[in-house]
């Protein structure tokens, strides 16, 4: 045993005398990184601390221990044991006044004298946390003298003040911003005492700021205050002199300004106040300015010149209190008596807005967006009412008009200028200066983004001849070779401003500005010279085009220009340039597809049909995934089925369907090779891994397409679909002679990996089309009868044969998406004698279930389709659960009551609603109705109770409830009518309904001991109840689980009104949709669905 270890055992033992040079020697090895034993002494540290009687060692740690770091270790044992054990400490009554002794004695002795206060200072605050923690637990009911204890002390020592004043703020902190688990009841408990006492608390305060000098004393005295401002009675603050002490007394000296703007800013933010403090709102505001004048002016230099010279911090606090004063009573200001101070105060806000502090920009963005909006909505009403709104100042004059005409001006100039990156632009500037492309979505930008955007709509709105003008000031200084303008950034930011207000003008004066906004960033792009300069100014001009599809669908010109300019944007080989060009393609194909499938005027032919002729050209330089996603833009074109032509302009219609041929033409004689070179090798070509990847390419690519072009993309599939099975067979054969040489290592090995690619991604190919085909071009039950007949092959290679066959690691989860997509597109009852589905459960039901059931964790991709292959059988094709083997049956039913427990919640939810869907064909079935109530309905009725009194599915509680009152109501209503139990081990005339009451009372009786006899039997009868809504019901069961000790101490039962929350905030989603559509620009043009394309 090592010394260590011979320590440990020592000071473990509570019999023994304890030795604190000992606990040190182990706490010293645990900190010294250089120490051969560290990690050894650091786990006997954790067992010690783990230790259930440890705590009684904490006194003599605390006052023997010499070393700081033991001393903390000990301050947190007692922590511990004082937030876990408490209640039911050892010596009990006598062991907790011990400790609460000891540690106000403890905290007294190093508050007492100025140098041990401040030697001290780190352990006094970890003191004074344990302390709260005590009284969390013992005041009021145990403590009930301590709030006039820590007064009474006060008043004796300014020093020993100053900590009892931190301790109060503690408390403040730990009952009113409920920072930990303490219940409801004994929140609401402390709140109120301290609602009662603050009378005491507050006269203390007053002493210390009317009387003390001491600068300390006075600064923890107004953070303290602070915390308590928020929530003490409005008379301590508005009938009693505290406002204007503040404001005469401590604002105008340095080193309390802080403190007294964070108290100021607690007061401005109170709202729903009663009227008569109105005034005195005023005067706080007013005399707050009067102060803040004589230190600054509301001027960028001087409030630049004080942000240079340490004052950021209490500038982002003035930022915070004018924030909070004008969300909460901008109105009282809009009056013609107080105009002047409301735009002096909102001065003051602009000027800290333009300071170059992004902490600082963003606390006043919230304000200003709020501020704006409000503006906006004004002054809509007031337009559409044809009046002045009692809210602006009459004669006419809308409320907007209150505010001077330069701050809104400079607004706009702040907003544009400090404009948010989009998420569209991944052309950004790194911490280098390098222009790179960006990897990862920095989320906190895109959401200030749409902010600041909003933001600028609304002041758009407001005046869109102000905003128009600072945007094309601002790019004529950056186009301007004499200007010292040009910089990335500005023209960053000006374009991503520009973008950003797509939709908030008018047809005309977008077209208007747009003309010129777009010439001269072409222009910009043809003169600037180097590759960094040219990076950013084509991902500007990409985003801009991109925000604008109304602009270019009225313009065929710049459409076509911008097109162009985009094919020349995919040979700009530097990052993130091509995957912008692609990617606003795409956005483009979506937004205009009819003018590039219609014959424009001017023009010889459509522009998609230019495009296929083109199209070597402009892939030439672009990697295989830009590839993808340049065809499926021009697939999307392909879409359009209205090829309605330019008035004027006679031409036949777009023959869809050959340009469809024509656009695929490059890839397809790829696929034309790869299939010579396999006939002519005998398939051994199809091994190499080059031929592999070109498969794996080529298939993502027509995914891409059948994605996007639909039903048409019918005309590609009857080419490949022959040889695309021949592949699919060739590489099941070529992995399962590779997996009976080498076994399950084979799945491992790069050649698998790269067959088995090609596989899923064949398999895809043909669940994204049959999930997308119907009239005209590709009919389901003409898809069925020319596909299905191959898929649903028996043979060991086809799709079916090869997944049943396969061992478990090699088995796709596509193929059960493929089989789960034909279950619900197309009419498999019409084909193949009405057994398709029958072949399907046959290949792959049993193989799947043996592969999940063992547990919850293994195949997890696999088993989520393997129950939505079973609730596309049970919602399309019911009667085929019944045509299949008694035993198979059973396996259906047993694969859903898994489901249904399973605890991947997707899966879950999934299988509840097979469940209840499966329940409800059943009861419309009567042909089989009784044969299965008689032989699962007991088992589903005790799984769903099952699921019902696990805490882990307790968000399911909406579907547990639909699915136990359906059946127990099947029960009650008679609709039951064979015997649910063995009539040989009943008495005569037991009933199902007598039999299913005795059968839930018996089983929840015998799961939860702790309920009584009378409990189960009022619940049981509520079951029952036939009259009982869905929500009663519901809350019925909710008040039953309550009553459960599995539930009773869990803290997020909130999970059981997951129903309630999800509706409020569906019904919130709805409020703020229908909100930002109200307004023209709010929304993205790609979230607004276009009639007209």
């Amino acid at each position: 045993m090592s010394s260590l270890e011979e320590i440990a055992v020592r000071i473990s033992d509570i019999s023994q005398p304890f030795d604190v040079s000992l606990f040190e020697q182990i706490v010293d090895a645990a900190y010294s990184p250089g120490n051969p034993q560290q990690q050894a002494a650091s786990r006997i540290l954790v067992q010690l601390q783990d230790h259930p009687e440890m705590w009684q060692r904490a006194d003599a740690i605390l006052e023997q221990a010499t070393s700081a770091n033991a001393k903390f270790l000990g301050l947190i044992i007692l922590s511990e044991a004082i937030k876990s054990r408490w209640k039911v400490l050892e010596g009990g009554d006598q062991a907790r006044t011990g400790i609460k002794n000891f540690l106000v004695q403890k905290i007294i002795e190093l508050s007492s004298d100025e140098a041990t206060m401040q030697s001290q200072k780190m352990f006094l605050q970890r003191m004074n946390l344990t302390l709260v923690l005590v009284l969390k637990h013992e005041w009021p009911h145990n403590w009930p003298e301590f709030i006039s204890e820590i007064v009474t002390a006060s008043t004796t020592n300014e020093i020993l003040c100053e900590n009892n004043m931190n301790i109060l703020k503690l408390l403040s902190e730990e009952v009113f911003e409920v920072r930990d688990q303490m219940t409801t009841v004994k929140t609401k408990t402390l709140k109120e005492r301290l609602n009662e006492e603050f009378a005491q608390i507050f006269n203390l305060c007053d002493m210390v700021l009317q009387q003390s000098q001491k600068p300390s004393l006075l600064n923890v005295t107004l953070q303290t205050l602070q915390r308590f401002l928020t929530w003490v009675p409005l008379g301590y603050i508005f009938e009693t002199s505290l406002i204007p002490l503040l404001i005469t007394k401590f604002f105008p000296v340095p080193i309390f300004r802080d403190s007294t703007i964070e108290c100021l800013t607690e007061i401005a933010g109170l709202s729903d106040c009663p009227e008569q403090y109105n005034t005195i709102f005023l005067q706080l505001y007013t005399e707050l300015l009067t102060q803040l004048s004589g230190l600054v002016q509301p001027e960028p230099g001087p409030i630049n010149a004080m942000f240079e010279s340490n004052g950021e911090h209490t500038l982002k606090l003035l930022a915070l209190f004018f924030s909070s004063f004008f969300k909460a009573h901008l109105k009282l200001l809009e009056t013609p008596e107080s105009t002047d101070a409301l735009n002096h105060g909102l001065m003051y806000l602009l000027c800290i807005t333009e300071l170059p502090d992004p902490e600082i920009f963003k606390i006043c963005l919230e304000y200003w967006h709020i501020f704006a909006n409000e503006l906006y909505t004004d002054d809509s009403q007031m337009r559409s009412s044809r009046g002045p709104l009692a809210l602006g100042m009459g004669n006419g004059m809308s409320r907007k008009d209150l505010y001077r005409h330069d701050l809104l001006c400079r607004l706009r100039i702040a907003m544009i200028s400090n404009m948010a990156k989009p998420e569209e632009v991944v052309v950004v500037e790194d911490e280098n200066g390098d222009i790179i492309r960006e990897m990862q979505k920095d989320t906190e930008v895109i959401a200030q983004y749409k902010t600041m955007r909003e933001a600028l709509v609304y002041l758009t709105h407001l005046n869109y001849e102000d905003t128009e003008s600072i945007m094309l000031d601002k790019l004529a200084s950056q186009v301007d070779k004499n200007s010292n303008e040009w910089s990335w950034n500005n023209l960053n930011t000006l374009c991503w401003a520009i973008g950003s207000i797509s939709g908030a003008m008018s047809e005309e004066e977008e077209k208007r500005f747009l003309v010129t906004v777009i010439k001269d960033l072409l222009g910009l792009c043809e003169e600037k010279r180097g590759k960094d300069n040219k990076a950013v100014i084509a991902s500007n001009i990409m985003y801009v085009v991109g925000q604008y599809p109304r602009f270019l669908r009225a313009h065929w010109k710049f459409l076509k220009t911008v097109a162009n300019k985009l094919f020349e944007f995919m040979h700009e080989k530097h990052p993130g340039v091509q995957d912008m060009a692609c990617e606003t393609f795409l956005k483009i194909a979506h937004k205009c597809k009819r003018k590039f499938v219609t014959l424009q005027q001017g023009e010889t032919q459509p522009f998609i049909v230019e495009l296929t002729e083109m199209i070597p050209s402009i892939i030439l330089e672009l990697q295989a995934h830009q590839i993808q996603t340049f065809y499926e833009a021009a697939a999307c074109m392909l879409s359009e089925r209205t090829l309605t032509g330019v008035p004027g302009v006679n031409a036949p219609p777009l023959d869809r369907q050959q340009c469809l041929m024509l656009l695929l033409d490059l890839p397809n004689q790829t696929w034309t090779g790869i299939m010579e070179m396999a006939s002519a090798s005998n398939g051994e070509s199809l091994k190499s891994p080059d031929t592999m990847r070109e498969l794996t390419r080529f298939l993502k690519l027509n995914i891409r397409v059948c994605s996007s072009v639909g039903p048409l993309y019918v005309t590609e599939l009857q080419v490949l679909f022959g040889d695309l099975m021949n592949v699919y067979t060739a590489y099941s054969e070529y992995q399962k002679l590779m997996i009976d040489t080498q076994g399950e290592m084979a799945t491992h090995q790069s050649l698998f990996k790269a067959m088995r690619s090609v596989k899923k991604e064949t398999l895809r190919l043909l669940t994204s089309f049959i999930e997308r085909c119907g009239d005209p071009e590709a009919p389901p039950l003409s898809v069925a009868q020319s596909l299905m007949p191959l898929l649903l092959q028996s043979a060991p290679a086809s799709v079916l044969g090869d997944y049943h066959r396969l061992i478990p690691n090699a088995r796709d989860p596509e193929v059960l998406a493929l089989f789960s997509a034909c279950i619900v597109k197309l009419p498999l009852g019409e084909i193949e004698g009405g057994t398709a589905v029958n072949n399907i459960m046959a290949a792959l039901f049993e193989c799947t279930l043996q592969m999940i059931t063992g547990n919850f964790e293994d195949f997890p991709e696999l088993r989520l389709q393997f129950f939505t292959l079973l609730k596309a059988i049970n919602s399309h094709c019911f009667v085929a659960l019944f045509n299949i083997p008694q035993e198979h049956r059973k396996l259906v039913v047993d694969s859903v009551a898994f489901a249904v427990k399973h605890t991947e919640r997707n899966v879950a939810e999934t299988g509840l609603d097979i469940l209840y869907e499966l329940l409800k064909n059943v009861e419309k079935t009567p042909q089989v109705a009784q044969e299965f109530y008689q032989q699962f309905l007991i088992q589903l009725m005790e799984q769903v109770l099952y699921v019902l009194t696990d805490r882990l599915h307790k968000s399911g509680i909406k579907m547990h409830a639909s699915l136990l009152q359906h059946m127990l109501h099947l029960v009650e209503m008679d609709k039951v009518t064979v015997p649910l139990f063995d009539p040989a081990g009943y008495p005569p005339g037991t009933t199902n309904q007598a039999y299913v009451r005795d059968y839930i009372g018996n089983l929840l009786l015998t799961q939860f001991p702790n309920l009584n006899k009378n409990q189960v039997v009022a619940f049981v009868q509520g079951l029952f109840n036939v009259n009982t809504d869905a929500a009663t019901f519901k809350q019925h069961l909710r008040d039953f689980l309550i009553t459960l000790k599995e539930f009773s101490g869990d803290e997020d039962n909130a999970q059981l009104y997951d129903e309630e929350t999800q509706v409020q905030k569906g019904e919130a989603a709805a409020q703020e949709t229908a909100r930002r559509q109200a307004v023209p620009g709010i929304l993205n043009p790609y979230e607004i669905e276009d009639m007209t394309l």
